[in-house]
């Protein structure tokens, strides 16, 4: 009895009037600062947004991984391709692998946005063509092993695949049956 006495005195002591309207004050200055913190953040936020959809820089967050890639993305669908892909290549320091996969997806849309608006019928351009559609999947398998469930990422490679010429097997001519290649191995050995 005398221990459950003691705690009461001490919280009695603790919980005066004075030392609680001091707790409550705190309370409510602490609140009122963090309320008016996130109100501010809210409205940066709530501008950073409008100038990227107005495809504007931010004011604000200029180094944030968003920034970056909204801007790359930004300078991809006004065609303006090697700015965007030196940027997504600059947002891929830090980015979390759904981030990278999102920036391998984007740069794969630009290899193959290229690679579709220059094919032609001249050889050099067709190889020029061909090595950027071939730098399109390659970035959409990059994608593809950070994120699995990216279906853009899917959709787009398929597409590409039917259109890459295929790959010539070793020792494959004009007949249907392609042979093979055999270092030091003598001719007519059964």
């Amino acid at each position: 009895m005398a221990l459950s006495t003691k705690i009461r005195l001490s919280i009695k002591q603790f919980l005066t009037v004075k030392k609680l309207t001091l707790l409550l004050t705190l309370t409510a200055i602490v609140a009122a600062l963090s309320s008016a913190y996130f109100y501010n953040r809210i409205n940066q936020i709530d501008d950073f947004n409008q100038a990227i959809s107005a495809g504007k820089p931010p004011q604000t967050d200029l180094q944030s991984f968003e920034a970056k890639f909204s801007t790359a993305y930004w300078l991809a669908n006004n065609e303006r391709y090697k700015e965007a892909t030196l940027l997504f290549n600059k947002a891929l320091n830090g980015a979390s692998d759904e981030q990278k996969a999102a920036i391998h997806y984007n740069l794969g849309n630009i290899f193959f946005r290229r690679g579709l608006a220059i094919s032609g019928t001249n050889m050099t351009v067709r190889d020029e063509a061909e090595y950027l559609v071939r730098q399109a999947k390659t970035a959409y398998l990059q994608s593809l092993r950070l994120d699995n469930s990216n279906w853009g990422a899917r959709h787009n490679l398929d597409r590409l695949l039917g259109m890459l010429p295929e790959t010539p097997v070793p020792g494959a001519g004009e007949s249907d049956s392609p042979g093979l290649i055999m270092g030091n191995i003598p001719v007519g050995l059964p």
